[in-house]
Parts: C-alpha cells; sequence; structure tokens
C-alpha cells in the first residue's frame, strides 16, 4: 500500500506571517519615535552648547542613547498588542489586557524618568561646561590659572550630580517596578554608619579631596610634586589625585595621605641656573654676558611671550674648590620655565665659546709615592 504523503507541521503562532509582520510594524513605529525623541534631543544639545555640539563626542553619543532607549521601549509597548491584533495567542501566563495596561502607565512612567534621567545629566554638564567657556574666556595669563580651576571644579560637579541623578532614577525605577525601596535606603543608611565607624580612612581621603579642590592647591594640567613624587596632574578626585611622571608611569596618591604638596605651576614659576666660572674669570663680565643673552631671549618672539620679567642676577652663590658659583633665575609664565631655562642655557653656552669664557670640568689630581723596598 502506498503511504500517504507526509504534511509538514504548522508553524507556530509565534512564528507566523501575522505575527512577522505585527513585529515589523511594531517596530517600524518604535524607529520612528525613536528618531523624533532623537532628533527633539539633538535640537535641545544644540542650542545649549552651541558649536561646541560637533565637536564633542559624549553630545553624538547621548543621542544615540535615548534614540536606542526609546526604540526598546516603545517596541516593548507596541510588541504585545500588535501581536493580539495579529492573533497571536501568548502562552506565558500574561494576559495581553494586563501587559497593555502596565506599559501603558507604569512602562510610560519609567521611559519617561529614564528620559528625564538622560535629559537632566546632560543639562547639567552642558550648564557646567558653557560656565566654565564663559567665565575663562580670553588668553591671557590670569584667564588661563582661572581656566584650569573651573575645569577642576566642573569635572567634580559633572561627575557628583552625575552620580546623584541616575541613583534617585534608579530608585524611582525600582518604585515603579513595585520594589519596596525601604530596605535599600534602610541599607544605604546602615553602610553610611558603617563608613562612618570602620572605614575612617575613607572619610579622610574625601574630606582631604574636598578641602584640596575648594583651597584650589592644585588644578588639572599642574605640575606637582606630592610626597617626593613629581609629575603632571592628569585627574583630581573626592578620594584620589593621579599623577603621570616623565617616563609615563601613573601615580595613584589617596587625597588623605598627602603630606607635602609642591605645586610647579602656580601663578607663575621661575627657573634658577647655577654657572660655575673660574676664580681668575672676571664675574662682572660674565654677568653682563649672561644679562645680554637674557636680554635677547627677551626679544625673541618665539620666547618673549613666556617670559615675564627679565633676567634676575642673584649673584655669588657659594665658593667651591675649584670654581665660583654664580646665580641667575627668570620668572616665567607656569610649566614653560622648563623651555625657556633650556633655550636659556643653549645660548650662554654659544656665548661664553664666542667670548672665550670658560666653565671650568672635574678636575683629578693624581699623587705618586716613591716606595723604597727594605735593602
Amino acid at each position: 500500500m502506498m503511504q500517504a504523503p507526509v504534511t509538514p507541521p504548522a508553524l507556530p503562532a509565534m512564528f507566523s506571517l501575522e505575527a512577522a509582520a505585527a513585529v515589523a510594524i511594531a517596530a517600524l513605529i518604535a524607529s520612528a519615535i525613536a528618531l523624533l525623541v532623537g532628533s527633539l534631543t539633538r535640537r535641545l544639545l544644540l542650542s545649549i552648547e552651541g558649536e561646541r555640539f560637533h565637536t564633542q563626542p559624549i553630545a553624538n553619543a547621548t543621542v544615540r542613547a535615548v534614540r536606542g532607549v526609546t526604540f526598546v521601549l516603545v517596541l516593548l509597548v507596541l510588541l504585545f498588542p500588535a501581536l493580539d491584533l495579529a492573533g497571536v495567542k501568548l502562552t506565558v501566563g500574561l494576559h495581553p489586557e494586563e501587559i497593555t495596561q502596565w506599559a501603558t502607565e507604569s512602562g510610560a512612567r519609567i521611559l519617561l524618568l529614564i528620559l528625564l534621567a538622560f535629559a537632566a545629566n546632560r543639562f547639567a554638564a552642558s550648564v557646567i561646561r558653557n560656565a566654565e567657556h564663559e567665565i575663562a574666556e580670553g588668553d591671557d595669563h590670569r584667564t588661563l590659572e582661572r581656566r584650569k580651576r573651573l575645569q577642576t571644579v566642573g569635572a567634580t560637579s559633572r561627575r557628583f550630580f552625575s552620580i546623584l541623578i541616575w541613583s534617585a532614577a534608579l530608585l524611582m525605577v525600582l518604585r515603579e517596578l513595585d520594589v519596596d525601596i525601604t530596605p535599600v535606603l534602610t541599607g544605604a543608611g546602615i553602610i553610611g554608619l558603617a563608613v562612618g565607624f570602620g572605614a575612617q580612612t575613607l572619610v579622610k581621603d574625601i574630606i582631604s579631596g574636598l578641602f584640596l579642590i575648594a583651597e584650589d592647591q592644585v588644578r588639572l594640567g599642574d605640575v606637582a610634586e606630592i610626597n617626593g613624587i613629581g609629575g603632571a596632574v592628569e585627574e583630581i578626585n573626592l578620594r584620589t589625585i593621579v599623577l603621570r611622571d616623565l617616563e609615563g608611569v601613573r601615580y595613584h596618591i589617596a587625597s588623605g595621605e598627602i603630606r607635602m604638596l609642591a605645586n610647579r605651576s602656580k601663578d607663575f614659576a621661575y627657573y634658577v641656573i647655577d654657572i660655575g666660572v673660574g676664580y681668575d674669570d672676571d664675574t662682572d663680565r660674565i654677568v653682563e654676558a649672561v644679562r645680554d643673552v637674557a636680554r635677547d631671549l627677551l626679544q625673541d618672539p618665539g620666547y618673549g611671550s613666556f617670559i615675564l620679567e627679565p633676567l634676575e642676577v642673584l649673584g655669588v652663590d657659594a665658593f667651591k674648590a675649584t670654581e665660583v658659583t654664580l646665580r641667575f633665575r627668570i620668572k616665567t609664565l607656569p610649566l614653560k620655565q622648563w623651555d625657556v631655562g633650556r633655550e636659556l642655557r643653549r645660548r650662554i653656552k654659544k656665548a661664553f665659546d664666542a667670548q672665550g669664557i670658560r666653565i671650568p670640568g672635574p678636575q683629578l689630581n693624581v699623587t705618586l709615592k716613591n716606595q723604597q723596598s727594605d735593602a
């Protein structure tokens, strides 16, 4: 007997053409709404940031994040009603009416909370950044100093507001999900007590960091020496300060452990030069030669703008075994003392060679003793 042809099993309802069409329509509507919200967000940020919006990667990242979150949430809101209209019966134990009611009430509020958190976080960061640019406009020395302090305070303020906004948004979302946040708040209070009693070092570091920023002891971009470690200041956090030295080594120093802080780039800087000359040389002639070199350097357009005052002659500083030490210093802009100092040393060497002035070098004295052997 011939067997009847086996008919393939019917596709589940979830994989029917009607279900695929419903999902596609829901995704299309979600995409349109996401693009609209993203466009509104971009316009809002553009009105706040101005032309700086196009040069900040975080601005475009914020727009993409808002667009992605909107798409996912709108798709979740529309997906179940669309499947229900397509005749797909879900067997997950949830009724479409309940899902729709939750999505239009709690889901919509959660979406609004997330978008408001994004907007508030970005708005706070934009306001702080605009204040930095408006207060610190200009290129003079005082403006540059003020800008460094504003960047330090602004970075800390943006981090603080971001944590505050997202923490509040997370608690509100948990409430919308019917999660009892009372234990969370109680736990936060217990953790606060534990931090106060058991983590005294952490509290000390945070308080020291606050005073470090409030007193303007050091700013981002400064060159400082902390506890004998020198380097450029890369980060200033409430608990730590980060230095990077000349070799690229990164140091993390707790604010509470700072015993000695030397800021080498606050307001102005001095470059000190010690020059050793022979006892037979005319010190007045050498001082005049160094002054001429410094005067020419001050007229140089490449270095003159970095020099705040003419070369200062401190005079004879020490008498050594083979030389007399003359000390000079020159006042410069912060962080420019090394550039000016190196160029000044190079020109002094060339001027001394041209005038026949010799800088004494180390001398090696050898004493020979005759030894007589016993007969």
